[in-house]
């Protein structure tokens, strides 16, 4: 009887322990979690079990400060933004301590073993004035790592025009991509796309806006022509690098051809073809090379206003050809040595003229010039065209008829004079110093007869004092037919 109210005695003290204990373990369990998540508790991802509501706030904020936001762009390049260059601070809303308190701490033991998981706001502050200081430091706002969109354009690549394509370049728009950072930021974002937000300046003209191709077909077309002017022995083109030049956009939009521009090219072709008057080198039958003076009328002069209005005619038509200007006044050879080779040459001082046709002396004659003693010197030291043919002429002024006339200069001219007798005999000499005529170049008639055969209007006449001596004495007396 004593043993086994003994062994009841422990049972019940054992069972009175047991009690305590469980009782002791549960209140602990439920003191500890009033202020402690349960274990297997996830707040926002974070394992939370066992964990106060401030330390799980100062994780969260941990975690806020470990955020990154990557910018993808253009080109495949990366850079990023962190919560910590963010002054990323969470905001205590409240949230966590709600979870605590929500939680039952009397049920404690029958969260053991099992998982919470919960999402609060993650209420947070950031330094959003500072979005544009770091966007500063980024090296996709670095200036020398930036190159600007540029527009398609029209360009002359040396041989046409062609369309010319845009450059998208790399240059952000700062305040919107600010705003998209700051978007992406607030709304947890991890990384953007710059380029898919449109965040790059784009440029305003493409290559594929069909009116780039037209305009560049059109300057094509305006450039095509080719006009080469013909002088003999060289020649002076026009072609599309003159041509590109005096292309000009007007106001409306539409190109046209510098008229001005085109003059002002025919103008330095005329100063550097024109003959017309000017200072001629010559070579005698002698074989002295002579300066003949400023002054005759033989030569060449282009005709500038026709000039330019045909080859604005024919660049317009886009023309391939090899054409002469018009003229003003014509000569008998355009080569640089506009005499040639078909001419008259009078030498003063030797009482003679020579004629060549082809190149070949056809005439070689004793004459008469102008009266030395009486000041009806022939004019010298220049170059003169044949004015006028006339066969059987009649002097008024002197009663007299000739058989074949040709004036050079006014009324100075190169005829027969039957008066002196047919054959050379009565030429030449010194006859001109006191019976010379009144400043024509009298002439035997058959020399006469052959050079007018032979010269036709327009022709060079040369005369010259001397070989020594270009420019002879002036005329003191009007000089007349005779």
């Amino acid at each position: 009887m004593k043993k086994a109210s003994r062994r009841a005695s422990v049972k019940i003290v054992l069972l009175i322990g047991l009690a305590v204990g469980i009782a002791a373990v549960y209140f602990w369990g439920k003191n500890y979690f009033s202020s402690h998540f349960y274990p297997g508790t996830v707040v926002n991802g974070i394992d939370c079990g066992g964990m106060t509501a401030e330390a799980v706030k100062e994780e969260i904020q941990k975690e806020l400060q470990r955020y990154t936001l990557v910018l993808r762009e253009r080109g495949g390049a990366e850079e990023t933004i962190t919560g910590e260059q963010l002054a990323v601070r969470y905001a205590d809303d409240g949230g966590v301590d709600a979870l605590l308190s929500a939680q039952k701490d009397s049920l404690w033991f029958l969260a053991v073993g099992r998982s919470h998981s919960y999402q609060v706001a993650e209420a947070f502050t950031y330094e959003e004035a500072g979005i544009s200081e770091l966007l500063g430091r980024l090296k996709c706002f670095q200036q020398e790592n930036i190159t600007p969109p540029s527009d398609a354009f029209v360009e002359d690549t040396g041989t046409a025009f062609a369309v010319s394509p845009e450059v998208q370049g790399n240059l952000l728009d700062r305040d919107r991509t600010a705003a998209a950072v700051k978007e992406a930021v607030e709304t947890g974002k991890t990384e953007i796309d710059l380029d898919a937000l449109g965040l790059y300046e784009q440029p305003s003209v493409l290559s594929t806006d069909p009116k780039l191709q037209e305009e560049a077909d059109f300057l094509n077309r305006m450039t095509a022509a080719s006009i080469t002017y013909d002088f003999g022995d060289r020649q002076m083109t026009v072609d599309r690098e003159a041509i590109k030049n005096w292309i000009v956009k007007g106001e409306d939009g539409e190109y046209v051809l510098d008229r001005g521009q085109m003059l002002q090219w025919v103008t330095q072709m005329a100063y550097e073809t024109d003959t017309f008057g000017l200072e001629h080198t010559f070579t005698t039958t002698s074989g002295a090379v002579i300066t003949l003076a400023a002054g005759g009328d033989y030569g060449w002069v282009i005709d500038r206003e026709a000039t330019t209005e045909a080859l604005l005619q024919m660049v317009q038509e886009g023309q391939t050809a090899t054409v002469e200007p018009v003229y003003l006044y014509e000569g008998a050879d355009r080569s640089v040595n506009d005499i040639g080779d078909t001419y008259v040459e009078i030498c003063i001082v030797e009482q003679r003229m020579w004629c060549y046709q082809d190149g070949q002396l056809i005439v070689d004659t004793p004459v008469v010039t102008g009266c030395h003693s009486t000041g009806y010197d022939t004019p010298s030291g220049s170059v003169w065209a044949i004015d006028a043919k006339e066969e059987g002429a009649h002097f008024d002024t002197y009663n007299s008829d000739v058989d074949f006339w040709l004036p050079f200069n006014g009324d100075c001219g190169i005829h027969d004079a039957s008066w002196r007798g047919e054959d050379a005999s009565g030429y030449g000499g010194d006859i001109w110093q006191t019976n010379g005529s009144h400043g024509c170049v009298n002439t035997p008639r058959s020399a006469a007869q052959t050079i007018f055969n032979a010269m036709e209007i327009g022709y060079p006449v040369v005369v010259y004092y001397s070989v020594d001596q270009v420019v002879g004495p002036e005329p003191t007396q009007d000089v007349e037919m005779g």
